[in-house]
């Protein structure tokens, strides 16, 4: 286990290295590389919600969709989205995800819809279960791989035993912090209420460097490692989240 001020140095270190376009490429993919092409809020969120697996897979996939479909009618979407699919998605999952985002769009934007919820209290959280909540009212499809990839409001709605709604977290990263990785199209969340985007990877490299004592992967997790990032830097906590996640992609630790 790494000490603290070892990790903070590392990490720091690691920041400046990364932030900038080159790390966005194919030959280094991340799905943030699509997102960038558009720096559109909609578009963004298909492309965190696709991104779980091989980061070169799920970039490869991204590429082959018609983002345009997103203004089309129903019946369009689904003839022209019929033979994509993704891991646990169908093609009737894929479909209706674009037709779900093509009525939230027509209600309001997706960032106030999050703002709703997070405008009470500041809290991330009650935000995403407030736009999880629109989401799934607007268009509902019941299948395993569709509740998979958009998530689902938790019954009991503190950190503990929860999923660390990794792909919403590293979205919500995208659109709120401005670098030269992250989005910034969004204003009215503050970066400082942002929660660590935590898969398994960077679970297991937060915990080999010392930053993370919680041994279940969970909502909870993501609480303690973004509260132990606050110590760093309490007005943007998140931004250690990018260096840590390519320490782990590219073995470094």
């Amino acid at each position: 286990m790494m000490h603290l001020d070892s990790a903070r140095q590392l990490l720091e270190k690691e920041i400046i290295r990364r932030n900038n376009k080159q790390e966005l490429t194919a030959e280094k993919p991340d799905p943030l590389l699509v997102a960038s092409q558009y720096r559109n809020e909609t578009v963004a969120l298909v492309c965190a919600l696709f991104a779980y697996g091989n980061a070169g897979q799920i970039v490869k996939f991204l590429h082959t969709l018609d983002f345009s479909l997103l203004s089309e009618d129903d019946t369009h979407i689904k003839e022209v989205l019929s033979n994509r699919y993704y891991r646990f998605q169908n093609s009737g999952d894929v479909a209706s995800l674009f037709i779900a985002l093509k009525r939230i769009k027509e209600i309001d934007t997706i960032e106030n819809i999050f703002y709703k919820g997070y405008k009470k209290e500041n809290n991330i959280l009650e935000g995403l279960w407030g736009f999880i909540d629109v989401l799934n009212s607007v268009y509902t499809r019941d299948t395993q791989g569709y509740r998979f990839l958009v998530g689902k409001i938790p019954q009991k709605l503190t950190g503990a035993g929860i999923g660390t709604y990794k792909r919403y977290m590293m979205y919500l990263r995208w659109m709120v912090r401005d670098d030269n990785l992250d989005l910034g199209l969004w204003s009215k969340i503050d970066k400082k209420d942002l929660l660590m985007p935590l898969d398994t990877h960077t679970f297991k490299v937060s915990r080999t460097l010392g930053l993370l004592k919680r041994k279940t992967y969970d909502m909870k997790a993501s609480i303690e490692l973004t509260e132990q990032f606050k110590k760093w830097d309490e007005n943007d906590p998140i931004k250690y989240d990018f260096a840590l996640y390519r320490l782990g992609q590219e073995k470094i630790i």
